[in-house]
């Protein structure tokens, strides 16, 4: 580990294009998504089988079968394999925790170069059973004999097949992030009209930077879709209002 600290460069980056919920990514995963971001930076920067010290990513709504997400998305790139992925989770700013984390490695001497990254969906959300019907499962996979497998279901109801959806509202507080959004605008009294304007200049400079060409380095077209499908560039006061 270096003993001063190292200046640190962001050399570039690409994303796919953002899709509103069960549309052009409907049938897509954290997984897909992942890879097909990944190996857009593969190819602008052309580092096909090169080794890169880390790439750090993650998504906050994962499904269990996304058993390190990171170095599985690796893998499916051009990448080389011997390459270390790792997987982060942090609501809302996982992408910015695995940036972070680079640069801070990189500032004290423990890598060179690396790609930090994230990823969410909610088209694709983890639905689970209950623990109880679970925990048949696991005791049927378990049994070494058919009566075994048979009294794992002893008991059995209708009901334990009711799908577990993930939750909207945070454990802690119950509440949604939108519902945290509106308490903090309360509190730090952000008037609606604020609110609305930012949003409806947001939506104009995101239509005009595509017009302008300024995403064209940037976006990696995927899935039929070559620009941001959640840009209201008609938007205006009188709609917000």
């Amino acid at each position: 580990m270096s003993e001063q600290m190292r200046k640190v460069a962001v050399i570039g980056g690409s994303r796919i294009p953002f899709c509103r919920s069960n549309t052009s990514y409907a049938e897509k995963t954290n997984l897909d998504m992942l890879t097909t971001a990944l190996q857009g930076v593969v190819d602008r920067f052309h580092i096909h089988g090169e080794k890169l010290d880390e790439v750090i990513a993650g998504a906050v709504t994962s499904h269990s079968k996304d058993w390190n997400l990171a170095r599985e998305a690796l893998l499916s790139t051009t990448l080389s394999p011997l390459t270390p992925g790792i997987t982060l989770q942090q609501a809302c700013g996982t992408s910015l925790q695995a940036a972070l984390m680079i640069g801070a490695k990189i500032a004290t001497g423990q890598i060179e170069c690396g790609i930090a990254a994230g990823t969410d969906t909610t088209s694709d959300p983890p639905i689970t059973f209950g623990r109880k019907f679970s925990q048949r499962l696991v005791k049927m996979g378990s049994a070494r004999s058919a009566k075994q497998r048979l009294l794992a279901f002893k008991g059995f109801r209708p009901s334990e097949l009711k799908p577990v959806l993930p939750a909207n509202g945070e454990p802690r507080t119950g509440m949604s992030m939108g519902q945290h959004c509106e308490r903090m605008a309360h509190e730090w009294k952000i008037a609606r009209e604020d609110q609305d304007r930012l949003a409806m200049e947001s939506h104009g400079k995101a239509n005009r930077a595509y017009d302008e060409g300024f995403f064209d380095p940037i976006v990696t077209p995927w899935s039929g879709v070559a620009r941001d499908n959640n840009i209201r560039a008609d938007s205006n006061m009188e709609k917000l209002g």
